[in-house]
């Protein structure tokens, strides 16, 4: 198991790749805790499942750690690791198990401290609810940092409502994407890139040692602690274009937008559902969440 430099513990978030059920890479920002036995873990909420459901049926994962928006760090080397991951059916409400990587999202992002409002636990329980997924690495590659001038807007017809042109629209206001695809050996893998948006497709320059294949890119964005949220995904068929890339895309996913108070109802009602789904299928009544437990923790940081 190769060793993850110690420069990773500043970035607020890093990317997490896993692959769909129809082989796709998709990637999701994510905050992770490097671990002292070199593992790397990360958790996801029964409400947001999907990242766990992907690991269970292909192990397969890699990490970039590649936007250094809140480190304190002037332009510090990108971080991918390649590795496989696993995540048990268990589900995690006592903050014993995760409590540094709790404590860690405690701290960089504010909004997440739901248990402090008795008026909004009730809704929010399930963000407790955790899976916890441990990433084992393969090989670290240390990348240059990334630098780049925010992307153009490209023209794009009024009523088009094709995933490209729905991404297209949203290309202002960022600088890169992270492409998710396959290297020669057939790992996934995925480096920073500035897309270029035309004809119903976007052209990228990844280097060398990717495949063609199913793919995805990635764009989003942060603040110091880890708000005004933006994040959407184009997944689609990478192909060779001379010394480029050409992603033409058949799916465009949005999330974790800046939502108005309906929008955001809508969001939670559905999350809830999602999470109610989880343990159905299980057959599990729905867990407890020690509420106590983790005002303690903040408390005392143990």
């Amino acid at each position: 198991m190769h060793t993850i430099s110690p420069v990773v513990d500043a970035y607020r978030t890093c990317e997490l790749l896993t692959v769909g059920r129809d082989g796709t890479p998709v990637a999701w920002p994510t905050v992770s805790l490097r671990r002292p036995d070199g593992t790397v873990l990360i958790s996801t909420s029964i409400g947001l499942p999907q990242k766990a459901f992907n690991v269970r049926r292909d192990p397969r994962v890699a990490l970039l750690f590649s936007d250094p928006t809140g480190s304190g760090l002037e332009a510090p080397d990108q971080v991918l690791v390649q590795g496989t991951a696993t995540c048990p059916d268990e589900i995690v409400t006592e903050p014993g198990p995760w409590s540094d990587l709790w404590l860690r999202i405690r701290e960089r992002q504010p909004s997440s401290g739901y248990h402090r409002l008795p008026g909004v636990r009730g809704l929010m329980d399930w963000y407790y609810m955790r899976l916890l997924i441990t990433v084992t690495p393969g090989t670290v590659t240390t990348l240059p940092a990334w630098q780049g001038p925010a992307l153009p807007a490209p023209p794009v017809a009024a009523g088009d409502r094709t995933p490209f042109a729905s991404a297209a629209r949203r290309l202002p206001g960022f600088r890169s994407a992270v492409l998710c695809a396959y290297d020669d050996t057939g790992r996934p893998t995925m480096r920073r890139v500035r897309p270029s948006a035309d004809a119903g497709s976007f052209t990228v320059d990844a280097g060398t040692g990717v495949r063609p294949g199913r793919a995805s890119l990635l764009f989003h964005s942060h603040d110091d602690n880890l708000a005004a949220l933006r994040a959407f995904v184009v997944s689609g068929d990478l192909t060779p274009d001379g010394h480029r890339w050409r992603l033409t895309p058949t799916r465009y996913v949005s999330t974790a937008d800046r939502m108005g108070p309906v929008a955001m109802t809508r969001t939670i009602r559905r999350l809830r559902a999602t999470a109610a789904r989880y343990l159905d299928r299980r057959g599990l009544d729905r867990p407890s969440v020690p509420w106590n437990a983790y005002a303690a923790l903040e408390r005392t940081g143990r």
